[in-house]
């Protein structure tokens, strides 16, 4: 393989087949990486025994850059669908720790006295202290310290369960 001859197709060709493949894939890193494979090809298969060099070139770059387009195209499936069963089990480990929880305020509010239980619920449920003074039969002055009583209860017997999360009571 004459020397003369590659240094020839590389200074005529080289720029344009960059461009043509940075165009192809929209990548200019991943075009010049190109660029220098269909050069080492060009390089093995010898220069010399081509009858359209130019064509060949782009043929090559051609069947790079679209080599280069599947691979990515398969790689950015492979990630988004590791990335979406990552988030899925995520999902659905915070599922099960919301559920546990769930559970675990159930139990807390079984364990507590009817008054109180039914005084949580209904606060945190978005009653009036009239709708739960009237529920519970006192009087509505009574209700915030019959509440703050049956959070503290509520609280002490969640943290005795080890329990407690930040931002619950």
């Amino acid at each position: 393989m004459q020397e003369a001859e590659l240094r020839k197709l590389l200074d005529m060709y080289y720029l344009p087949v960059m461009r043509y493949l940075s165009h192809l894939t929209g990548e200019a890193t991943a075009a010049q990486d190109l660029s220098q494979e269909v050069f080492l090809k060009l390089y093995h298969y010898g220069p010399s025994t081509l009858e359209n060099p130019r064509a060949w070139l782009f043929r090559v770059a051609t069947n790079l850059g679209y080599n280069y387009l599947r691979q990515r195209g398969n790689r950015m499936r492979r990630e988004t669908a590791a990335y979406q069963a990552e988030q899925e089990a995520s999902d659905l480990e915070e599922l099960a720790i919301r559920s546990e929880e769930r559970v675990n305020v159930h139990q807390v509010l079984e364990s507590l006295s009817e008054r109180d239980r039914t005084c949580l619920i209904m606060r945190f449920s978005g009653f009036s202290y009239q709708e739960i003074a009237e529920v519970i039969g006192v009087n509505k002055s009574s209700v915030g310290t019959i509440l703050l009583r049956a959070i503290k209860r509520f609280r002490r017997e969640y943290e005795d369960r080890g329990e407690i999360k930040d931002g619950l009571l």
